[in-house]
């Protein structure tokens, strides 16, 4: 399974923000939009991106409030990225020694989506589900099968 698969399950929806808005914002789009991470965008193109750690970093570095703190303040700039072609196996691998949650997937510089943990234990699984289906109709369809009951 290819990272593009994931994609073309998930659907590539962005959820993104500008650089100058408020962490109180991106906390509201990210608790609206039932998201733990959003694009950061600046000129039509991705200059970093935000998530729940981030915020939760920037809450206890100001003790504890949000005022006043745009999200390009905490933002991670120039976040890792996987492309589309790179394996599943290759993405968890960026992700688990990066530490990584949430992980942008770009192609020619063009942004195609981001991808979660989420989004990779459940393509996992799906794919786990059509295996098991397809092993179970291989045994049953197997020559001999019925006989040997």
């Amino acid at each position: 399974m290819h990272v593009a698969d994931i994609l073309k399950l998930k659907g590539n929806k962005i959820f993104s923000i500008g650089p100058e808005a408020s962490l109180a914002d991106a906390v509201s789009l990210m608790v609206t939009q039932d998201i733990g991470s959003l694009v950061v965008m600046q000129a039509d193109q991705m200059i970093g991106i935000i998530t729940f750690r981030e915020v939760l970093a920037a809450v206890h570095a100001r003790g504890g409030t949000l005022s006043g703190a745009p999200v390009g303040d905490v933002m991670v700039r120039d976040p890792v990225c996987c492309k589309p072609e790179d394996t599943v196996d290759e993405m968890r691998m960026v992700m688990t020694d990066q530490h990584i949650r949430y992980l942008p997937i770009r192609q020619d510089g063009q942004l195609l989506g981001v991808l979660s943990f989420h989004d990779v234990a459940r393509a996992a699984l799906k794919a786990a589900s059509l295996e098991n289906r397809a092993l179970k109709h291989y045994i049953k369809n197997w020559p001999g099968a019925d006989s040997a009951a």
